[in-house]
């Protein structure tokens, strides 16, 4: 019978299949892991350090074991790199076809009956949104899938696709005249019938959410479920297990009611003039809500006049539209689908308005025109054990940051994941000599003004060694604008800054250019991947702890305080680890690459918690002077 050992090693199926294949020992102890836990139906957390190619490591037992698995990933665009490249290599090497699927959440897929309502009306569109609708329609006849991926000439953020893709709230279900061609179902079909379904975490959540609610489920019973990226799993299930209220669903609502209404009934002309009186009471709640944008405590508003009578009257303007509603909906299975989701969304109101709970915090997100209503629950722990026992799987947990200083604690309990088995790998890279860790001495504390100003002083001469080549990355948009807004002037090298353009295509464009800089925040600190010496440098400017004021976290500490426990030592701090963990993570990503890490936050070095950042690291040399960054820089190039 194969082992994980006889694929992975040397003389082994992988290292004929794939040029310059290098065994990784950790590679292999950790897939052997992971073979005897499946062997005694086991869970298990493992964290395998950069390098270690940890999804071979688990998609060789999974597809050995035989058995019924899902693994989820982090992102849609890992999702589709497992699914479309290293899935089919391993089980070439195997010897062993699978039937397999990859399943999305149903924003990704197009919707036939949603394209034609938009086909239908599109007064109101841009020439670039009615471009594309043509682009759409032919490639909705060609397609098997419907995953709006393939579509690679259609941005990932254009408006049009909000319109040509369903949600839970407008899906027709049973009643939708595509119903026998729908991608939406067809995905789920294949996965339920799939020997290995590659999903991601949002899907897997959402899933859980339906199970919880009696609405069924998205994906298929399982034997093994494994989470890659796992880190990021509390984070996600906390905002999950919320429950959220948005003007954007309020407006697709309005949007959606007078559709129907001009298709399936057009004579009752008190109807639309209802619908914009909603229209209006959502502007004068986002109005009273104030102009800041950002997330503050509900309980910050709540109490104004102003804040009370817009809630009020929208509830009220929702409740004018439902009692025409019920008068017709039976019309037709838009109007019907719009009166269920109007008494949906004043039951959420009414809801949000009424709720007090110890156990949850309510708060506001307010973001540009918009606002979000959230109730997010302080521990999530209890939830995700119930509603993962609906699965009755064991369980791989498994990424390259999950410790702080070698402790799992902070992960598992979390999760609620009590004692369960865990081990972790370290990178096979050899980090004491591909990279070196800068901490400039002399930093001033990272409140005071002008800090971001100092960072570009300690950066500059950095950069001018390493000829551009670097990420800087940032704890906040406000020091990212302040930096982009200042570098330029300050280098010579091509800049390319977070905004300007999507992710994917930023990263693509720092990749073909020879000496260049990119500026980014939160979604540059992990998942992304550039190897070679495109990328020799990462400057980080601050400890990545969360904003203070953020009323989640702020809930969550209060909550700590009242348990007895220290809120910074339990929480705060073994989240920045984990963050700071995955920024480092960008620098070295081949055994051939070298680098420089510069932190500049002074709290790492004059800080008692300062050595819980530095143990969590990669083991790499430590300097302060730079001179001895020059000199790394030199004997990597002159290969000395």
């Amino acid at each position: 019978m194969l082992t994980p050992t006889d694929i992975l090693s040397a003389d082994g199926p992988l290292a004929e299949l794939i040029p310059d294949y290098s065994v990784r020992p950790q590679q292999i102890e950790m897939s052997e892991t992971i073979a005897s836990a499946i062997e005694r139906q086991e869970s298990l957390i493992c964290e395998a350090g950069t390098g270690t190619g940890k999804t071979f490591a688990y998609l060789v037992p999974a597809i050995l074991s035989g058995r019924k698995v899902i693994i989820s990933t982090g992102t849609r665009h890992l999702q589709d790199q497992l699914y479309l490249r290293d899935l089919k290599i391993v089980q070439q090497a195997i010897g062993r076809a699978l039937h397999t699927a990859l399943l999305k959440g149903r924003a990704n897929y197009l919707c036939l009956h949603r394209l034609d309502l938009v086909e239908s009306d599109t007064g109101g569109m841009n020439a670039a949104n009615i471009s594309h609708l043509h682009t759409i329609r032919n490639w909705s006849q060609q397609t098997v899938s419907g995953d709006l991926a393939e579509l690679t000439n259609l941005p990932e953020d254009a408006s049009v696709r909000k319109f040509i893709t369903s949600t839970t709230e407008n899906c027709l279900g049973q009643e939708c005249g595509h119903i026998n061609d729908c991608f939406i179902f067809r995905a789920r079909r294949e996965a339920n019938e799939a020997d290995l379904t590659v999903v991601n975490h949002h899907l897997l959540l959402s899933d859980m959410a339906l199970r919880e609610q009696g609405y069924g489920e998205l994906l298929p019973i399982a034997d093994i479920v494994i989470f890659d990226e796992a880190h990021q799993l509390p984070e996600l299930a906390s905002e999950f297990f919320s429950t959220t209220l948005s003007s954007h669903q309020f407006n697709d609502w309005v949007r959606d009611s007078k559709q129907a209404y001009f298709t399936e009934a057009a004579d009752m002309p008190d109807f639309p003039q209802v619908l914009d009186k909603v229209d209006t009471a959502i502007r004068q709640l986002r109005l009273a809500l104030g102009v800041q944008e950002g997330r503050i405590s509900w309980y910050q508003v709540s109490e104004q006049q102003e804040v009370q009578q817009a809630m009020t009257r929208l509830l009220d303007r929702c409740y004018e539209a439902h009692q025409l509603l019920e008068g017709f909906a039976n019309r037709g299975k838009e109007l019907d689908s719009c009166f269920k989701r109007c008494i949906t969304l004043m039951d959420a109101l009414d809801s949000y308005l009424e709720t007090r709970s110890e156990e949850q915090v309510q708060w506001l997100e307010l973001r540009g025109n918009g606002f979000l209503l959230h109730q997010t629950p302080l521990d999530i722990a209890d939830t995700y054990q119930s509603r993962m026992a609906e699965y009755d799987c064991l369980c791989i947990y498994t990424s390259a940051t999950l410790t702080v200083k070698g402790n799992f604690d902070h992960f598992a309990n979390q999760l609620g994941l009590g004692r369960l088995p865990h081990q972790s790998w370290e990178s096979p890279f050899d980090f004491p000599n591909q990279a070196l860790l800068y901490l400039p001495a002399g930093m001033p504390d990272p409140r005071s003004d002008g800090y971001t100003d100092k960072v570009l002083d300690a950066a500059i001469p950095v950069l001018q060694m390493t000829r551009g080549r670097a990420f800087l990355l940032f704890t906040s948009h406000r020091a990212l604008q302040l930096a982009a807004a200042a570098i330029t002037d300050r280098i010579k090298f091509p800049v390319f800054v977070q905004g300007d353009a999507p992710k994917t295509e930023l990263l693509e464009s720092f990749r073909r250019t020879p000496h260049a800089v990119l500026l980014g925040t939160q979604s540059f600190w992990e998942g992304v991947d550039v190897k070679g010496q495109a990328l020799t440098c990462v400057i980080i400017d601050k400890l990545p702890f969360a904003t203070p004021d953020d009323p989640v976290l702020k809930a969550r500490m209060k909550k700590l305080e009242e348990q007895g426990r220290n809120p910074f030592m339990d929480y705060q701090l073994p989240e920045a680890v984990i963050t700071l963990k995955q920024g480092v993570g960008r620098l070295i990503r081949d055994a051939g690459d070298y680098g420089v890490l510069m932190i500049c936050d002074p709290r790492i070095v004059n800080k008692a918690y300062g050595k819980t950042f530095l143990r969590s690291l990669p083991p790499m040399q430590h300097t302060a002077l730079i001179e001895q960054v020059q000199k790394f820089l030199q004997s990597h190039e002159t290969g000395s």
